[in-house]
């Protein structure tokens, strides 16, 4: 059986309204153990995503109030996506090429309105996820320092 994305990404995703200060998402991003957020408009339409990175570059570096300045300021946009039932090589050379590293993942349907909402989330550390591994603890080792570096 050939991997697809699908296999690998991660269902949830945790949102943020564009509006919300980036005070706000730095609590939520800690509250919920994440590195980032969607950042969605009124409608719960996503617009684009806010990560830890971002926060470190365009506010912490800038020396920003976090109170003073909201996501729809700071979120990486356009949202890139990938099809659900892309190749994880595939994935890998889209996040290489966009020099990104969180890709969303959408239903490949072509009659669908909805499809560019994204389903899941891809990063690097899941591309490690189905690996084989001696034991559960060696695997749980490995996942918390590929987790810590990327």
């Amino acid at each position: 059986m050939t991997m697809k994305v699908q296999d690998i990404m991660r269902k949830k995703l945790e949102t943020i309204e564009e509006s919300s200060s980036i005070r706000e998402t730095a609590q939520k991003m800690k509250d919920k153990n994440v590195s980032s957020l969607v950042v969605v408009d009124v409608n719960g339409k996503p617009q684009g995503l806010v990560t830890e990175r971002d926060l470190v570059r365009k506010v912490c570096i800038n020396d920003i109030r976090t109170s003073a300045i909201t996501n729809k300021e700071i979120m990486s946009s356009p949202i890139i996506t990938i099809k659900n039932d892309s190749s994880p090589s595939e994935a890998a050379d889209m996040m290489l090429q966009y020099n990104i590293r969180h890709l969303f993942v959408v239903h490949n349907t072509n009659n669908n309105p909805n499809n560019n909402n994204p389903i899941g989330i891809l990063t690097p550390l899941d591309f490690t996820r189905y690996q084989e591994y001696a034991n559960d603890n060696e695997k749980d080792s490995i996942e918390k320092i590929l987790e810590y570096y990327i």
